[in-house]
């Protein structure tokens, strides 16, 4: 398992087109990957449903943490990890 804390820096936080880019490469992984918005003491979500990923409702400046668990765990974290560092700018 492979886990990283992150800020959401991005103005709608993972809302819409950033929760989509999100998912979008969640699920280029075979990992299972889930999120927690940890800002507001939430349960896990599934990072590769757009539903799930709504649901945890990430906000600006909402402090993340995205794991994953399976044989590409290392890569998922790390290139999601990036994608919303870079501002969802797109990242390969």
């Amino acid at each position: 398992m492979k886990t990283a804390e992150i800020i959401v820096t991005d103005p709608v936080g993972l809302h819409a087109r950033p929760a989509a880019q999100f998912v979008k490469l969640a699920n280029e992984f075979i990992s299972d990957i889930s999120i927690r918005n940890l800002s507001d003491s939430g349960d896990w979500v599934n990072a590769k449903s757009i539903l799930s990923m709504l649901i945890a409702a990430v906000k600006q400046n909402d402090q993340i943490e995205i794991r994953a668990v399976g044989a590409d765990e290392q890569d998922a974290v790390e290139k999601l990890t990036a994608l919303v560092n870079s501002g969802f700018s797109t990242v390969q």
